[in-house]
């Protein structure tokens, strides 16, 4: 089994059916089971990146190429990304009004099954109960409708149960601290590092505007993104960095617009 688990090289995209390019030449490489944190200012292509790698339909790659785990990833459907262990964890998670968590759990946990494999139902309310006991949090919380009228931090808990659940090999995480206050910080960087310690070979990939974020998650590299492309990468200290001096000097330097 490879070491890496993401290889990005010469990645451009752009918005379907408009000019302008968000990522541009963008590289970028996850070795398995490594935290790396991408940070970036508004309108540097971050969620882009993650909108690309998850498949969204909205986005057109121009040129470029990206592996995971030494497969073709654009030649994938989303679902198809999805069963080969890819998980994006949405800034905006939607709800779905009449689905109950524990079914929605169920449908997603059948669709990563081989093909004529079953569920068997005893053995996911099993899994289901054991997750969320990880998790610590009530077996209520799955019989309530996906997302419907949640908080924003029960809106990532659920994506953070979710990931329990499925396992993904790449978890993609974006912006997942948006929104959140302190205490629904906490929750949920727990779950990711509880998550992290027990699959050792997951590796994640926070995207974020914040140092608090990596306060309670630690990355093992930190990456800043200006103008669609990574201008710097190194260890936690460069987010520290960030949070001192912002993303002027990168900006001038790159000449990316505010």
């Amino acid at each position: 089994m490879s070491d890496t688990v993401l290889k990005i090289r010469g990645l451009s995209a752009k918005v379907a059916g408009e000019d302008l390019e968000i990522l541009k030449d963008l590289d970028l490489e996850l070795p398995r089971g490594q935290v790396h944190a991408i940070m970036g200012p508004n309108g540097s292509g971050k969620s882009t990146l993650a909108k690309v790698l998850a498949g969204h339909p909205g986005y057109e790659v121009t040129s470029g190429s990206v592996e995971f785990q030494g497969e073709d990833l654009l030649e994938l459907e989303p679902d198809e990304r999805s069963q080969a262990g890819v998980f994006l964890a949405f800034q905006y998670p939607v709800e779905i009004a009449g689905v109950s968590i524990a079914n929605f759990l169920r449908t997603a946990l059948q669709a990563h099954l081989p093909e004529g494999e079953e569920l068997d139902l005893f053995d996911f309310q099993d899994i289901l109960l054991e997750r969320m006991e990880m998790l610590d949090m009530d077996p209520s919380f799955a019989e309530r409708h996906v997302n419907a009228g949640f908080s924003g931090g029960e809106k990532k808990r659920n994506e953070i149960l979710q990931m329990a659940v499925l396992k993904p090999a790449l978890a993609v995480m974006d912006e997942t601290d948006s929104g959140l206050d302190i205490d629904a910080l906490k929750v949920v960087s727990n779950g990711v590092n509880r998550l992290a310690q027990e699959n050792p070979d997951m590796t994640v990939l926070l995207i974020t505007h914040y140092q608090r974020l990596l306060d309670h998650i630690k990355p093992d590299v930190v990456h800043v993104m200006v103008d669609g492309k990574i201008v710097r990468s190194g260890g936690p200290e460069v987010a520290l960095e960030l949070e001192a001096e912002g993303y002027n000097l990168w900006k001038e330097h790159e000449g990316a617009s505010a």
